[in-house]
C-alpha cells in the first residue's frame, strides 16, 4: 500500500510552475519538462502541473511526488492532456503499481538526472538516487504508464500529438511515444 501523505513541497514551487507553464504556453520548452492537465475530482476543471515523461520498451511513464492531487485526479479520471510547448494530446493515464512498478522506476534517473535532486530534497528517495534507491521507493511513488486515448475512429486510430494553433493538420502531429510526422 502507498504511503497516504503528499510531500511538503517548498514555497519556491508554486511560482517555477507557473512560470513553466507561461513558457509553454508561448511555445517555448524547458529541459525535459511537460505540462499535465487532468480534471479535478470535484470540479472537472483542468488542473496542470509540470511533469518529466521518461520511457521505457516503448512505453512513456510519469513519476509522482507521492501522493499528489494531480495523481488522485489521475487516477479517478484515467486521462489527461499532456503538452509539449504549443503540442498536445488526449492522453489515458494507467497506474502502475508493485511488482510492475520498481523496475521501470529504476529507469528514471537515467533518464532525467536534473529531476533526482528534487525527490532527495523531499525525503522521497535517499541518496545517491540511482536506479536501486528510486525502485525501492515504490511505495512512496506513483508511476502512470501514458498511453494514446483511444478516439474510437473506424479506423482504430488513436489520438496524437497535434499542435494548438492547427489541430487539424496532421503534418503537425507530434505522437504520444514522441515521433514526428503524420499519423
Amino acid at each position: 500500500m502507498k504511503d497516504s501523505g503528499s510531500p511538503r513541497f517548498p514555497g519556491w514551487i508554486r511560482v517555477v510552475n507557473q512560470a513553466i507553464k507561461a513558457l509553454q504556453g508561448v511555445g517555448l520548452t524547458f529541459s525535459t519538462v511537460d505540462l499535465l492537465a487532468v480534471p479535478g475530482r470535484r470540479t472537472g476543471r483542468l488542473q496542470t502541473t509540470p511533469v518529466s515523461p521518461f520511457a521505457v520498451e516503448g512505453h512513456r511513464y510519469i513519476l509522482s511526488y507521492g501522493e499528489t492531487q494531480w495523481v488522485k485526479n489521475a487516477r479517478q479520471a484515467g486521462w489527461g492532456i499532456l503538452s509539449r510547448g504549443r503540442r498536445q494530446a488526449r492522453v489515458a493515464l494507467t497506474e502502475v503499481v508493485a511488482p510492475e512498478s520498481p523496475p521501470l522506476m529504476r529507469e528514471y534517473p537515467r533518464q532525467i538526472p536534473g529531476g533526482v535532486q528534487f525527490y532527495i530534497r523531499l525525503g522521497l528517495v535517499t541518496a545517491p538516487a540511482g536506479p536501486d534507491e528510486f525502485a525501492a521507493a515504490a511505495q512512496r511513488l506513483n508511476l502512470f504508464r501514458i498511453d494514446p486515448f483511444p478516439t474510437g475512429g473506424a479506423d482504430g486510430s488513436s489520438a496524437s500529438w497535434r499542435t494548438s494553433a492547427s489541430r487539424a493538420e496532421s503534418s503537425d502531429a507530434y505522437r504520444v511515444d514522441g515521433t514526428a510526422g503524420p499519423h
